[in-house]
């Protein structure tokens, strides 16, 4: 986020504990003064930004960072639900996935993704892969705030 405006409620939807340890070690040391929640998977994610059951204290999320092959809901839907909801249509999502399938891509930009990442299989390049994603979506942006 810009200088002077409140921290990013980044909401990360992902199932592999080693990418969920790499995405909190990269934001724990990236320039932003935001907060990392953690879903595991589809229903969770849209629990969290619905605000519903467990979740119905949760910030609405700044930034969505999804990974396609996820349990219960697989991620393009989670995106085309979030997409298609006129309270969370603005969250940007990037998805954030190992999945090089052309079709996963083409479904994801069809269902109005922000961006669409190949998760780096060495760690170091996922971190800085991580931070990049960071710093142009918290420091570049100008994300939609007037919602929150």
């Amino acid at each position: 986020m810009k200088e002077g405006e409140p921290s990013a409620d980044i909401l990360l939807v992902e199932d592999n504990p080693g990418d969920i340890r790499l995405v909190t070690e990269a934001f724990a040391t990236g320039d932003s003064e935001s907060t990392l929640h953690v879903t595991k998977d589809g229903i969770e994610a849209l629990e969290f930004c619905h605000r519903r059951g467990a979740y119905e204290d949760a910030p609405r999320p700044d930034l969505v960072v999804l990974d396609l092959n996820i349990p219960r809901k697989h991620g393009v839907e989670v995106l085309e639900e979030l997409k298609s909801d006129p309270d969370l249509m603005t969250i940007p999502v990037i998805v954030l996935t190992s999945s090089e399938s052309h079709e996963d891509m083409r479904q994801s930009y069809e269902r109005h993704a922000n961006a669409y990442v190949t998760k780096p299989v060495d760690p170091t390049e996922f971190i800085e892969t991580i931070q990049s994603l960071e710093t142009f979506w918290l420091s570049v942006v100008r994300l939609p705030t007037w919602v929150r």
